[in-house]
């Protein structure tokens, strides 16, 4: 589960190119050898039951990913562009002792006894130890039996209305599901190319453009930073295929004028995720490129894909009918059912539901019912034909180019300026990153606040950019409810209004 497929290309069609990265390429004999080293090396190295992995896309994810999971041990991908505040934390809160990274990176691990490893150092380490392919499958298969369809896989931080990151526990089976039954959805085969654009530490790329094409046996094209101008490049030297990425990339390879339709010759799928896409991104592509974005949805707690268009069966506007394995409910505000055609939150239930929130027993009662639907907190509708819609969002989060933001995260962290009387923070739409954080904050009595001293305060004390505001505002008072209690609505209302 998981990691047969790796076993099995390697034994079967070593030679053939699994990985290509910067660095060069990687066969899936060389990737397995590689991740049993790794495997062997962690062993010994620490006694805890979850390492972390902080690295870019790229061979090195890959094989410490799948030389994690070979120790006997869950993967905590922690997302490098957090602050050091919430880095820190999701070390603490997973329990990890030892992080695998490359120096490039290791700087923002600053957590006091904290094992730090440089990755490339410990493949010099399996190197010298002598570990032949031969030897790596022969340490895959005796390492296989250690992993029940139940137990934890993969420990993925995602920002939730508190503010900082909560752990979602993900089970083989939970993955592997989704895995299944996106490549059965989607028509996905052996001979597909995947640019993987999306970072590996989030579930939409770890899914999408690693543990399917490892399981195809397909090439994946990494690039460790996103550009347009690289990913045109990708596609055209490498023919590639499969496409996953969210609106503000796709934004980018749209405003490119050396692009064409002949360079999206090779393409069977571009798909959207991350952010809802805009309509005018979506006529863009088809006029200049001929090419039908296909828009998905998914969640960190769904492992993640849910509902995906595919070239075969599409619907403008919807992001397509769910996978076989998805059962959807949408409700009222009572739980009941509603039927097709009326908007409600989204309810969802399958094997590839999360298995819980970690150490967070009450967050996790919270979002799933005694029968194992999960609360999305998100609304939307069913039409007569199954293709689901997404039709607003229930919970307090802002979305930024794919990124999630707090709130009241930010909110507190400017709250916690020596000058600033009180803070509310709303989403703003915006053509290139879905939405930008906006805030609105009231000074105490007699201090004058600048923006770019906010700015500066935020980015000082290790707020991750995308949530520091991109816009202020310094109104005389906040719009209140009859209780006191800020109305965020009007906020938004204000700041979103036709120009």
């Amino acid at each position: 589960m998981l990691i047969e497929p790796l076993l099995a290309h390697a034994d079967r069609v070593p030679n053939d190119i699994a990985v290509h990265d910067e660095s060069g390429t990687r066969t899936f004999g060389q990737l397995a050898a590689s991740a049993a080293g790794i495997a062997r090396l962690l062993t010994g190295m620490t006694d805890r039951p979850s390492v972390g992995l902080m690295l870019p896309a790229g061979a090195g994810f890959v094989a410490s990913f799948y030389g994690t999971l070979l120790a006997g041990k869950s993967v905590v991908p922690i997302n490098f562009l957090l602050g050091e505040r919430e880095i820190a934390h999701v070390i603490a809160d997973s329990g990890i002792d030892t992080v695998l990274t490359i120096p490039q990176l290791g700087g923002k691990l600053t957590v006091p006894g904290l094992k730090i490893v440089d990755l490339l150092e410990l493949g010099k380490r399996a190197a010298a130890a002598g570990i032949a392919p031969g030897e790596a499958l022969s340490a895959l298969k005796t390492r296989l039996q250690n992993h029940k369809p139940d137990d934890m896989a993969v420990l993925m931080y995602t920002s939730g209305t508190s503010g900082l990151p909560k752990g979602v526990v993900l089970t083989f089976n939970n993955l592997q599901s989704d895995v299944d039954a996106c490549i059965e959805h989607a028509g996905l085969q052996h001979k597909h190319k995947f640019l993987g654009v999306i970072p590996l530490f989030h579930s939409f790329g770890m899914t999408a453009m690693m543990l399917a094409p490892i399981q195809l046996g397909s090439t994946v094209i990494y690039l460790a930073r996103f550009s347009a101008v690289a990913a045109l490049n990708a596609v055209r030297e490498h023919g590639v295929s499969l496409m996953f990425a969210v609106p503000s990339m796709l934004a980018a390879i749209a405003h490119l004028k050396s692009a064409g339709p002949e360079d999206f010759k090779t393409i069977y799928a571009m798909i959207s995720g991350g952010e809802p896409l805009p309509a005018r991104l979506r006529e863009v592509f088809q006029q200049r490129f001929g090419v039908n974005l296909l828009e998905g949805y998914g969640l960190t707690e769904t492992s993640p894909v849910v509902s995906l268009n595919t070239p075969q069966v599409h619907r403008v506007g919807s992001v397509g009918k769910p996978l076989r394995v998805v059962e959807v409910r949408i409700t009222d505000e009572n739980g009941g059912a509603l039927p097709a055609g009326q908007s409600g939150e989204i309810w969802l239930r399958g094997p590839m539901i999360m298995k819980e929130y970690f150490k967070l027993p009450k967050e996790t009662e919270a979002a799933l019912t005694p029968d194992r639907f999960f609360k999305t907190g998100d609304l939307g509708m069913l039409d007569a034909d199954g293709f689901l819609f997404i039709t607003g969002r229930k919970k307090d989060l802002i979305i930024v180019a794919g990124e999630k933001v707090a709130p009241r995260e930010v909110e507190e962290m400017l709250m916690s300026h020596s000058d600033v009387a009180e803070a509310a923070v709303v989403g703003k739409k915006d053509a290139g990153r879905g939405e930008q954080v906006v805030a609105f904050v009231i000074g105490r009595e007699g201090q004058e606040l600048k923006a770019e001293t906010l700015r500066d305060f935020c980015r000082e004390r290790g707020l991750a950019q995308w949530k520091i505001p991109r816009e202020f505002h310094f109104p005389r008072d906040l719009p209140r409810s009859p209780t006191g209690k800020v109305l965020k609505r009007v906020l938004a209302e204000q700041v979103n209004q036709p120009t």
